[in-house]
């Protein structure tokens, strides 16, 4: 299994994961001085979206975002751990900062996208959905039944739901992946219940409704 394909299905996860979801977590962030220093990161075409009143616009995918109000934005340092030109983070949004310890699960949103070359063999979103699954639960989270195909305005995702006991919380995730232009988009949802994971995918708009629709 490629090295792509473990940080980028992953990455969600893991990221929320290490920024101190977990309750009561007491953790301090690295300091400035030991970070390692990066270089500006120059986004393939595809990452050029653009953000206006709180919405967040990719032309290319054809595709809004509505911004949770007050979430924190921590896109440009994700997008600093992206291959230029073969993937990008084109949203990474926290209900709260990630570095900040709190008794409830950290909500985050994050949409990716990368190109379909780095998954060799790959030819459906089905298929990117399944790797998704073997990666996640290999991190304790079970799934919530099979991948769906669901319908958002006038286009067609496959559905991937999980949750993880983390003590006295249960953190919920749901990843939609779509193929479109020979790159594949992955969007990542996570929350504290079931209800609010739905609640920010609804928030996902493709020209029409912003309302996700399983097909029968």
């Amino acid at each position: 299994m490629s090295q792509s394909i473990f940080r980028w299905t992953l990455l969600p996860v893991v990221c929320v994961l290490l920024c101190f979801c977990l309750q009561g977590q007491q953790t301090s962030p690295p300091s400035s001085s030991s970070r390692p220093k990066s270089k500006p990161t120059v986004l393939p075409s595809f990452g050029q979206g653009t953000s206006t009143d709180g919405i967040y616009r990719n032309v290319f995918f054809g595709f809004s975002y509505k911004v949770p109000f007050g979430w924190v934005d921590r896109t440009d340092r994700m997008q600093n751990e992206s291959e230029s030109g073969q993937s990008a983070v084109l949203i990474a949004l926290f209900e709260r900062p990630p570095e900040a310890a709190g008794d409830s699960i950290n909500s985050a949103i994050v949409i990716a996208a990368e190109k379909m070359s780095s998954y060799p063999g790959l030819k459906s979103a089905d298929e990117y959905a399944a790797r998704v699954t073997e990666l996640t639960t290999a991190k304790g989270f079970k799934p919530s039944g099979d991948p769906q195909e669901i319908v958002i305005g006038a286009h067609k995702l496959v559905r991937a739901d999980f949750k993880r006991e983390m003590g006295s919380l249960t953190m919920y995730q749901s990843t939609l992946a779509m193929i479109s232009k020979g790159y594949i988009a992955s969007f990542t949802f996570i929350g504290g219940s079931e209800d609010e994971v739905q609640t920010l995918i609804a928030d996902l708009n493709f020209g029409g409704a912003a309302k996700a629709t399983a097909k029968p």
